[in-house]
């Protein structure tokens, strides 16, 4: 009995060290900042003494005196820790050696830090992926969303410009206009010149034009996007968009993006699973993005409206007519087309120069083309009478407002020049006065010119044949009405305005003896040219201009002389020069030419 007792002693002695030893080095290596809560369970069997009850006693008491101690310096959530001392479940039974090896399988493979690791990249990545699929999913809808809604009523950035514009000049003219005067609300006298063409503008604003696309053609400053702006306003841009191009196309893709609102994925959070720059395509490639979007949105829009949406590409004469121009004027077309053969957006481009319209007719099946063309004599003495109460300054006679059209004559940007002056005549002289300037400052001729400039004479004389051509159409007009009225055929009253003198794109051609200037005349608005390929000074200041010049006395002769000496320098760099050395006086010298084939 006794070597029983000190049997079970020892036995309870070496399990309470192997017990301290382990809670010792958990908390050493792997319980740092963690609290511990040991609970331990001895079962024995029949212990036949009570000191070994006294030397298990003190070995639990030792045992929860180090388990607090180490509770109080971690502070740390609790951990339970069950140890079985004796070779029996709490149970009591006897586990199994196979159950046994089974459990420690088991608790490593779940304790295992590569299984762990891999468990935790798994999981990781999977919530990433499906967070990516779900925020891929939820930016497109959202990337649609945006672009439908640069269709609704309400805000858009061009009426917005325009509207501030108008505040700002109201503001203006409260601070100028006598108390006094009459004055008008902004708009009152742009109400009364509705012009012809505004009814068409109208309805293809408001969708009332599907299946086409429209191109609309006229000199600068003649009201085109006046008009459009105008429509805009009536119907709140319900279903309207309008961008302005520019020569360089990643302007443009800029601003086209603005007025579809739509970044080009710029704000999306994917760069993450990207391979790719989204930009390194070129602005043309973001433009398709854009388009196929906006394919989307109309396709849904057009049903649920019954109209089709507008999309206004304002002064595509900006675009450089080179390659890269062409291809993007050509990629928005072909946009055009398919959009307007079934009916669900209806393009609209503004150009003050002929290229684009020569270029786009053509691929061109669905296009429609408008002419923009000055008001007449009427509308224009209306829209200054008009536009001069409107600012606040005093009315002026029909005399001098008829004075004042006769010069500048009805573009509606010289108008607003003019009216806004208190000088009238005096401001319309000065604008004509810097027009004549430009004309020589572009085309001005030089009588005795050295070779180096030949190519630029060229083109000048060449350009003033046509100037004075157009000079001559005006006399022999004012002549002919001269003649009606003294013979009675035209009262006073019934005289009519002169329009501006036309010749054909084909006599042009000959009047210049060159076909490749009339173009660059056009981009320097020097001449306008219509979709009936009718050639017209640019304007009224512009014809007035190039008549005083070709009224200067010497100016023909001055012409002439720069037509011969260009012919001379072309003749110099045609003849080739013999120069013969070692010959003295009395030398003779034979040369013959041989014109046969050899």
């Amino acid at each position: 009995m006794a070597s029983l007792r000190t049997l079970i002693l020892s036995t309870g002695e070496r399990r309470s060290q192997r017990i301290a030893s382990y809670l010792l080095y958990a908390q050493k290596q792997h319980l740092k900042n963690k609290v511990i809560y040991t609970r331990v369970r001895c079962v024995h069997s029949k212990p036949t003494s009570g000191d070994g009850e006294d030397h298990t006693t003190g070995a639990m008491q030792e045992i929860q005196s180090t388990s607090q101690q180490s509770s109080n310096q971690s502070r740390l959530r609790e951990k339970t820790v069950s140890i079985n001392t004796a070779g029996r479940n709490t149970r009591g039974e006897d586990e199994s050696p196979g159950e046994d090896s089974k459990d420690k399988r088991s608790f490593r493979l779940r304790s295992s830090p590569l299984f762990d690791a891999i468990l935790t990249t798994a999981v990781g990545l999977s919530i990433v992926f499906l967070g990516g699929v779900a925020y891929l999913k939820w930016y497109k809808m959202n990337v649609l969303v945006k672009i439908e809604n640069a269709f609704t009523a309400g805000y858009d950035p061009a009426l917005e410009l325009e509207l501030a514009q108008r505040y700002a000049q109201r503001h203006l003219h409260d601070n100028v206009v006598d108390g006094s005067q009459d004055f008008q609300e902004p708009g009152s006298w742009i109400n009364d010149l509705r012009r012809k063409e505004q009814d068409i503008i109208d309805s293809i604003v408001t969708g009332k034009e599907p299946g086409g696309y429209f191109m609309l053609l006229g000199p600068k400053g003649s009201g085109k996007g006046s008009m459009i702006l105008r429509s805009m306003k009536a119907c709140q841009a319900d279903g309207v968009s309008m961008c302005d191009a520019h020569p360089d196309l990643e302007v443009f893709r800029q601003r086209l993006g603005k007025a579809l609102n739509y970044d080009y994925n710029e704000d999306s959070q994917m760069g993450l699973f990207q391979r790719r720059d989204p930009k390194e395509g070129g602005p043309g490639l973001d433009v398709e993005r854009g388009n196929t979007l906006l394919e989307k949105v109309a396709l849904r829009v057009s049903q649920k409206a019954g109209r089709p949406l507008v999309l206004i590409i304002n002064k595509v004469h900006h675009f450089k007519n080179d390659e890269s121009g062409q291809a993007m004027l050509l990629q928005l077309q072909q946009k055009a087309e398919a959009w307007a053969a079934c009916g669900i957006l209806t393009m609209v481009f503004t150009s003050d120069d002929y290229w684009p319209y020569n270029f786009m007719r053509k691929t061109a099946s669905h296009m429609h083309t408008v002419s923009i063309f000055d008001l007449d004599n009427a509308e224009a003495q209306r829209a200054a009478t008009s536009l001069r109460t409107f600012i606040g300054h005093h009315p002026i006679g029909s005399e001098t407002t008829e004075e004042v059209v006769g010069l500048t004559g009805g573009r509606l940007s010289y108008l607003s020049k003019v009216s806004r002056s208190r000088d009238m005549v005096g401001s319309a002289k000065h604008l004509m006065n810097i027009e004549k300037q430009w004309l020589m400052s572009q085309i001005g001729l030089i009588a005795d010119c050295d070779d180096d400039v030949m190519d630029e004479q060229k083109w000048s004389s060449c350009s003033w044949l046509l100037l004075r051509e157009f000079v001559r159409s005006w006399k022999d007009q004012e002549e002919e009405r001269r003649k009606a009225f003294e013979d009675g055929k035209l009262e006073a009253e019934d005289i009519p305005s002169l329009p501006l003198p036309k010749i054909p794109y084909g006599k042009c051609r000959q009047i210049m003896t060159r076909t490749d200037f009339l173009e660059d005349l056009d981009r320097l608005n020097i001449i306008s040219i219509d979709t009936h390929l009718d050639v017209r000074p640019d304007s009224m200041l512009v014809l007035h201009a190039a008549r005083e010049i070709c009224e200067e006395e010497g100016f023909d002769e001055l012409l002439d002389s720069v037509r011969e000496r260009i012919d001379e320098i072309e003749s110099l760099h045609r003849t080739s020069e013999l120069t013969f050395k070692d010959l003295r006086k009395g030398d003779k010298l034979r040369l013959s030419v041989d014109k046969g084939k050899t």
